[in-house]
Formats: structure tokens, sequence, C-alpha cells
């Protein structure tokens, strides 16, 4: 008795204790589904589930809320946002059918959305946004009948919407942003009458916006940009009038905008219109939209004014019509200027790329105090800047360049002591160079190129601690160099070529220790080379030709371990060509010619390659590698020299003998019976290849010999008996429309490249099959290692993936920066890409990054205004160009030619996706954000928010010491974003070549502070 008594007490004691309870009044359901939950999460580094076990109540588990009723409690609420979760959801949650809210965002779930939604009719709002999640959505989800809120934004979910979700009548939020959804847009979506919140940027969406979307008159978020809508807007969707967000931008869309537009949409704020084919004026009733506050229509067809009512707009803070046709060259044309002096808040203002005409006008100056940009570049402005615009003293960033403009700056830029980069480039400005312009302490660059600035350079500018680009190159500057802007150490490129600077160059050029262009050719510059340079550890090039310069190349100039290019032509140098120049392992181009050079010269390094370097005009130099054809240095006597110039003289005549004689007879066995070739004539050295060799070394094209699909081919994996080689074979699929073009872009392409870098082409077949139908195909060496993009980004279900270093990524930008440099500088026909992304870089099996895909490239012409600044253009306009959305250049949406500053831009965002590990289509991109000002918005001081988590877990302690600006590790991470997001700016003109590119990456490699 005593036992059962103590027995009853003992239950009771556990029944009242509620974090011991486990059976009795739990539902054993609930606990058995959220534990098949927990089984399926394969990572838990934050140890949210710890808390997950049998010994506590799953009610007080972290994340779990359950209802309040007794005895018997469900579970409402799972909320595991942000925890860093890996795995799948499982099924099981689907028995959970008093669910309220699932909350799984930024985690990384992955695989299909499993089929649980049939029995969660209660459920409300279901958050999985920032997920790896595949597969397609669920139609299953319409049976979630009370969802308030769908949030997927940030996966990779494909195929298109499904017309079901038309069916959640209750729905408010529509969250679909940043996947790979394809096909249109369901009209069924109107049905949604509740719906105030509906995003699918980011997507690759077609057709056209259904014009039923006029019936959603709760809508207050409409954003549909970046995807390939197109047709024109609807004009349903602007009897909107709770409308307070409008994003079609980056699409294919055209028509006009109707002219009533801001009084149909009272309450808008904010407008994104860029990148599509809009024509006609841009509306005037905009500036009824009193709440307007951004307005960014850039690359557009906008024609006529810029309208003065915008001057109404008091919380108008962001106006960019850039890259359009707007005009302005009279006083009532330009009247919007002084109506925007109304807008107290303006902070950006962009005209840049239109028509704008004659003389700025005076009342400029009267635009808002707190106006931080203004960029009216790439106009046809002429005249004086007005001294006005000095009254706008908080400008960080002003741009005028590519214009006309005369007259001196003294007046107007004195007072602009915010100013961080001025850009006067391509104007007529005259007279001098102020002395005022060092009180401008805070800026960082300054371009005054391809001016008329006459006078001396004046010593102020030493005043400028943080500069860091200065080019007053194409002036008519005289005088001296001053020491005191050689003094400032701060300055990464100083280019004062193509002036007449006479005088030395003074010896404290060795304290600028981050220089790394140097570029004073064609002056009066006199004296020896100062030894004083080798002390500018991280200069990639040099230019300082067509000169004066005497006495002896120093030998010190060896040390500079980043040098990639030396230019020291036309002077008066003399003595012996430092054999320590040939140690330099970067240098690729050395240019000593007409000078007075003398005694042997080196064989390691760059003179091994005769490409690179240029000697003539030096008549005393002898030796060096045969190539070279230079007279051998005299080491016998006078009386053997006679014989010895004979051979000299003999043994070229006689190889060219024997050489023709090759020649004929190659061509005579040729002629007289060798078997036809599907080869083009354009690649006879390539070993012939026919279909049935392709088709055994495919084994029939198999299935399983399949590496890859392009948009019009597929790629398969062979062995090639003509050349005993594994390959890669690329089979064009001719039924589909372009295949032909692009075998015949990529032929052309590949037909005269010579690179390490560029995928080495074994052959080309071009024939017909076994049942008479025309057959296309490259023969590429194959590469063991695959493509970048399974390196950058893994499959989630890899149990053990592998992941690039620090050395290895800065290996691979390297490669594909040379291989650029040679497509737009050296090639014999420079060449533009056209769809650089990381699934177009192939790796060898030493890790060797090679660029290909040359299916639509576009063989390109200098043009006249392009000659100084070697950039070059495809006359085939870029409309043409599909490219890969996050990697297409902003100017190619506004119908520009395709040029090599749109390379540059990809590339600028494929290497700043190569230090964040963030694919330009990241879910978090959204809202204006992109993976650049993502970037420029760290910089320099938040550098590690942004820098990929595995590179920072290879750089021991990087975490606690970031934040010392000498930090090895900081400021090698530094740089080479700084290097992206120069490649990566909005306007091309600013871009900075490839070439450049090249050269400071090389320099950033040799400065690692990696093993």
């Amino acid at each position: 008795m005593f036992y059962l008594l103590f027995a009853l007490l003992l239950f009771t004691h556990i029944a009242g204790k509620g974090d011991c309870v486990v059976l009795g009044w739990n539902d054993n359901t609930d606990l058995h589904s959220l534990l098949e939950f927990k089984q399926a999460i394969t990572k838990d580094p934050t140890r949210a589930l710890s808390s997950w076990n049998r010994s506590t109540n799953f009610c007080r588990w972290k994340g779990v809320t359950c209802s309040a009723d007794r005895p018997k409690r469900h579970v409402m609420k799972l909320e595991l946002a942000a925890q860093s979760l890996v795995g799948h959801i499982s099924p099981s949650l689907g028995n959970l059918t008093y669910l309220v809210t699932i909350n799984f965002s930024t985690n990384s779930f992955s695989g299909n959305l499993p089929p649980l939604f049939h029995r969660l009719q209660n459920l409300q709002i279901l958050d999985l946004s920032n997920n790896l999640l595949h597969g397609v959505i669920p139609q299953g989800l319409a049976n979630c009948s009370d969802l308030r809120k769908l949030d997927l934004y940030g996966n990779s979910l494909q195929g298109k919407i499904p017309e079901e979700i038309g069916l959640l009548s209750h729905l408010s939020i529509l969250e679909l942003s940043v996947n790979k959804l394809t096909g249109t847009i369901p009209a069924k979506l109107s049905n949604i009458t509740s719906l105030e919140i509906l995003h699918v940027t980011g997507n690759q969406l077609e057709g056209r916006i259904p014009h039923e979307f006029g019936r959603l008159s709760k809508m207050r978020q409409l954003l549909l940009g970046g995807n390939r809508l197109s047709g024109e807007i609807p004009v349903a969707l602007f009897n909107l009038t709770l409308l307070r967000e409008l994003d079609l931008d980056s699409n294919e869309l055209g028509g006009t905008l109707p002219s009533d537009m801001g009084d149909t949409l009272p309450n808008l704020e904010t407008l994104e219109l860029g990148g599509n084919m809009i024509e006609g004026h841009v509306p005037a009733s905009l500036g009824n939209a009193s709440r307007l506050s951004t307005i960014n229509m850039p690359v557009n067809n906008f024609t006529g004014h810029v309208p003065s009512s915008f001057g109404k707009l008091q919380k108008l803070y962001s106006l960019n019509l850039e890259r359009n046709q707007l005009k302005a060259n009279d006083d009532q044309s330009w009247e919007f200027l002084a109506a925007l002096s109304n807008c107290s808040l303006l902070d950006m203002l962009s005209l840049y790329g239109n028509q704008l005409e004659g003389v700025l006008p005076d009342t400029v100056g009267n635009l808002s105090a707190g106006i931080q940009s203004l960029l009216l570049g790439t106009n046809n402005l002429s005249g004086m800047v007005p001294l006005s615009i000095g009254n706008l003293k908080n400008l960080t960033k002003f741009s005028l360049a590519y214009n006309g403009f005369t007259g001196t700056v003294e007046g107007w830029i004195t007072n602009m002591k915010k100013l961080q980069g001025l850009n006067l480039h391509g104007n007529n400005f005259n007279g001098s160079i102020p002395l005022s312009i060092g009180n401008l302490t805070q800026l960082s660059v300054l371009y005054m190129d391809n001016n008329k600035f006459d006078g001396v350079i004046p010593s102020s500018l030493g005043n400028l601690r943080q500069l860091s680009d200065l080019d007053l190159s194409y002036n008519n500057l005289q005088g001296n160099i001053p020491k005191e802007i050689l003094a400032s150490g701060s300055m990464t490129n100083c280019i004062l070529s193509y002036n007449n600077l006479e005088g030395v160059l003074p010896p404290e050029v060795g304290s600028l220790q981050q220089l790394t262009e140097l570029q004073l050719s064609s002056n009066k510059l006199t004296g020896a080379i100062p030894k004083t340079l080798a002390q500018c550890k991280q200069l990639e090039t040099i230019k300082m030709d067509q000169n004066f310069f005497t006495e002896d190349i120093p030998i010190s100039l060896g040390d500079l371990q980043s040098l990639t290019t030396l230019n020291l032509s036309h002077n008066k140098l003399s003595g012996a060509i430092p054999t320590a120049l040939g140690d330099l392992k970067i240098l690729t181009q050395l240019d000593l010619s007409y000078n007075h050079l003398e005694g042997e010269i080196p064989t390691k390094g760059v003179f091994k390659n005769t490409t690179a370097i240029s000697l003539n005009g030096n008549k005393e130099l002898c030796g060096g590698v045969t190539d070279l054809q230079m007279p051998s240095c005299p080491i016998v006597s006078h009386k053997k020299g006679v014989p010895y110039y004979m051979v000299r003289v003999l043994v070229p005549v006689v190889g060219l003998a024997l050489l023709v004689l090759l020649i004929y007879f190659a061509v005579f066995r040729n002629l007289s019976g060798r078997p036809h070739s599907s080869l083009p004539s354009f690649h006879s050295q390539f070993p012939k290849v026919s279909y049935k060799d392709l088709l055994q070394a495919t084994s029939n094209f198999s299935e399983s010999n399949l590496v890859g699909r392009g948009s019009c081919s597929f790629v398969y994996r062979g062995q090639l008996l003509p050349v005993n080689a594994e390959v890669a074979v690329k089979v064009f699929e001719l039924e589909m429309q372009g295949a032909d073009i692009s075998f015949m872009s990529e032929c052309e392409a590949l037909r005269s490249t010579r690179h390490r870098n560029i995928l080495p082409i074994l052959s080309v077949c071009s024939t017909i099959d076994y049942k008479g139908n025309p057959f296309k195909a490259i023969v590429y060496e194959f590469m063991p290692n695959g493509d970048l993009e399974t390196w950058l980004h893994p499959a989630s279900d890899l149990e053990d993936p592998h992941y690039l270093g620090i050395i290895q990524r800065v290996n691979v930008a390297i490669n594909i920066a040379d291989a650029l440099d040679y497509l737009h500088h050296d090639c014999e026909r420079h060449i533009i890409h056209c769809d650089l992304k990381p699934s177009n870089i192939l790796l060898d099996a030493d890790m060797v990054a090679h660029l290909g895909d040359f299916g639509i490239s576009r063989v390109c012409v200098q043009t006249s205004s392009q000659s100084s600044a070697g950039n070059y253009s495809s006359p085939v306009n870029s409309a043409s160009v599909n490219g890969t959305i996050g990697y297409i250049a902003p100017e190619y949406g506004g119908g520009s030619h395709v040029s090599t500053s749109g390379d540059v831009y990809s590339y600028g965002v494929l290497l700043l996706e190569m230090l964040t590990g963030k694919s330009p289509t990241d879910p978090m991109f959204n809202n204006g954000l992109n993976i650049i000002n993502y970037v420029e918005n760290n910089l320099p001081d938040n550098i590690f928010h942004v820098v990929d988590a595995y590179l920072q877990e290879e750089s021991e302690g990087l975490a606690q010491a970031y934040t010392e600006e000498q930090n090895a590790v900081y400021q090698c991470f530094l740089s080479l974003l700084k290097v992206a997001v120069s490649c990566a700016l909005q306007d091309p003109s600013e871009r900075i070549s490839m070439r450049e590119v090249s050269k400071k990456l090389n320099g950033i490699k040799m400065s690692l502070p990696f093993e």
C-alpha cells in the first residue's frame, strides 16, 4: 500500500512539471513530426535545435510556438529564420495541421519544396526566402486557402509561376524575386484582389505584363524588373491609385508613357524604368505625383525635354535620366534646371549621355545646396562653366567629361571643398591649373586630361593627401614636375604624358609607395632616371618614352616585381641592358628602342619572347635569343669576323630557300590527291577530323558522354583517335535559330587567336552526317576541372564540396584578364567576347583558367573617337547580343554598340562574384541593391562584411585584424575589390581597360600575404 501511494504521488509530481511531460497531454503527432524535421537537418552550426529533444516539452523548443489551449496543445508557429541550418525540409511538417506561420528564411535549405501543403489549410505566412531551394513551385500551395504572405525570394526555383496561386484569395504579399522562373506572368494573379505587394524581379520571365493587373486596386508595390518582359506597359497599371513603388527596370518594354500618369498615380514614391526601350516624352504630369522621391529612367529612348514640372517635387531625392536622347538647346528647354532648384532634398542628378547643347545656364548654381552628385558628361555643352556652380559646396562627384567647355576653372572650382571625384576629361578648358585646387583636400580622383591647360603644375597638388588618381595628360603644361605632388604618398596612378614638362624627374618619386602606374611619355624630361623609382614596389606600368633621359637604365628597376610594362624608348639612354630585368616574372611588355644601348641582350624572362620586346634603333646591341636575329657578341679576333659575317648572311638565305621548297612540295602533295576534309580552310593547321571520328570518340554522341549544354549546342567528352587526346566536342544544333551564326562567330573569333588562357581549339568539322543533314562541330582540349561556376557555387547536395582558395581565385582572375587583354589589344583582329560569366571559364588539370564559348563574340573595329583610349566597338547593335543577366553592361540595354568596355564591366561583376562568393542574381540583391553597390557601400572600412566567408576562414585571425589599415590581408582584399569596382562603373568611359586590370592584378598577386 505504501509503495502504491508513493508511486501515485510521484506520478502526480511529474505530471505537474511542464518541462518533463512527454506523454499524457502532448500531441505525439506534432512531436514526431518535429523530430523528423530535425533529422533532415544535416548541419546546425548555431545549435538552434539543441533544445529539440524528448527531455523538454516541444512547445518550449527554440522556434516553436504552440496554441494556448489545454490539455492538448498544437504547434502553430515554426520560426527559425537566419539560423544557418543546412538540409531538406521534411514532408512531416504537413502533419502540423494547426500551423499558422512557417518562417525558415535566410538558411541553407535545399532540394525541392516537399508536398506538405495540402493539409496546411490554416497557414497564413510561408517565408522560405534566401535559401537554396530548387525545382518548381508546387501547385498544392493553392490548398493553403488562408495564406496571407508567400515569400520564396532568393532561391533557385524554376519553371512557371503556377496559375493556381490565383486561387489564394486572401494573399496580400507575393514575393518570388531572384529565382530562375520562366514563362509568362499568369493573368490569373489578378484574381487576388487583396494583393498589395507583388515582387518577381530578377527572374527570366517573358511576354507581356497582364493588362488584367489593372484590377489589383490595393496594389502598393509592383516590382517586375530584371526580366525579359516585352511589349508596352498596360495602360491599366497607371490606374492603380495606391501604387507607391513601380519597378519595371531592365526589361525589353517599349511604347510610350501616358501623359497623365502623374495624375493617375498620386501616391507614387519610386519609379524605376531604366534599361528598356521606352520612347516619347517624359510625362510632365509626374510633377503632380507629390510623393515622388526617386525617378530613375536611364538607358531608354526618351526624347524631348526634361519637364520643368519636376520642380514641384519637394521630396525628390534622385533624378537619373542618363543615356537617353533628351535635348536642351534654348531658354525654354533649359527651364527644368531652374525649376529643380525648388527640390531642396535633391541629392543626385544625372543627365549624362543625352543631347544637351549650348551654354550651361547660370541657374545650375541654384540646385539644392545638399546635392552630392552632378553628372553632365557626354553631351554637347560648350562655353564657359557658370561661376554659380561654385555654390554647390557639398558636391562629392562632379563630371563634365566629353563636352566642349572652354575658359578657365579658377572662378568656380575653389568652393567645392568636399569633392572626391572631379572629371573634366575631353573638353577645351584652358589657362593654368589654379593653386587653389590644393584646397580640395578630399579629392581622390582628378581627371583634367585632354584639354588645353597650360602653365606649370601647381605644387599645391601636394596638399591632396588622399589623391589616388591624377591624369593631366594631353595638355600644354610646362615647367618641372613639382616634387611636392610626388611626396603625397597615396597616389596609385600618375599620368602626365603628352605635355611639355621639362627638367629632371625628382627623386621624391620614390615616396609614392602605392604607385602602380607612372606615365610621363612625350615630354622634355632630362637627366638620369632616378634610382629611387625602384622604391615604388607596387609599380606595374612605367611609360617614360619620347623624352631626353640619359645615362644608364637603373639596375634597381629589376627589383620591381610587380612590373608588367616598361617603355623607355626614344630617349638617350646608354650602357648595357640590366640583366635583372629578365628576372621580372610578370614583365610582358618591354620597349627600349631608339636609345644608345650597347652590349649583350639578356636571354631570360621577357627577353625570351621576341614579340614582347622592342630593341630597334640600338646599333650596338648584340646576342640575345636566336629569334631576335641580332649579331653575336664579339668573342673572336677580327680575322674571324668576315667568315662570321658570311655565315650570318648565308644561314638565313639558305633557310629561306629550304622553306620555299618545303612549302612547294607540301602544296603539290595536297593538290595531287589528298582526300577532301570537312575542316574549314581557315584552320588548315589543325588535324583533320571527320564525322566518323567524332562519332567514335563520343560513343555515338551518347548521353553518358554528355557534359554540358548551351543555348544551341551540346558538349560531349570523348577520346579522339586522330590526335590521341581527350577532347570536348561542341556539336551545334543547326535546326535551332542562331546556331549556324554561333558556329561561324566562334570560328571567326578563334581562327587567329593564340593565347595560353583561351580554350585551345584542336579542330573544326563542317560536313554532313550519315543521314545527309548538315553537321558542324568544334573540338577543344578537354578541361578536367570543369567550369568556374561549379567551383564558386558547388551543388548543395555534395557531401564534400570543394572551394577555391584566394591564390587560386587570383590566378583565375589574372588568367581571364590576360585573355581579355589579348583579345582587346593584341589579337590580329580585336575581339569582344560579349558573354563573360563563370560557366564560360574552364579549368584545366593544373587549375589554369581558359576563356571559352565565343558563340556571340564580335570582331570589332576601332573608331576615330576611341583611338586615343584604345577602346573598340562592334557595328552590331547590342540588341542582337543575348549575354547573361547580371553580367551584361548597362549601356547595352539602351541599344549601344557592343564594345570592349562592355567586357570590362562583365569582368568586374565576375571578379566581385569570385571575391564575395555571391552571384549577381543572388537573392539579397533587390530594391536597388546589386552586387556592385553592395561592395561599394562597404568600402573601405567594412570589406569583410562582403568577402566570401570561405576566404575569411582560409586566413587565420582575419576577423580580429581587419580594422588595421596596414594589415596585409585587409590590403589584399581591398585592392582586389577596388579593381573590380573600377571595372564595373556605370559610365563606360570611366572603366579601366583590361590591360590595366591585368597589370593591377599581377601586382596584387606579388603582394599576397598568403602562402
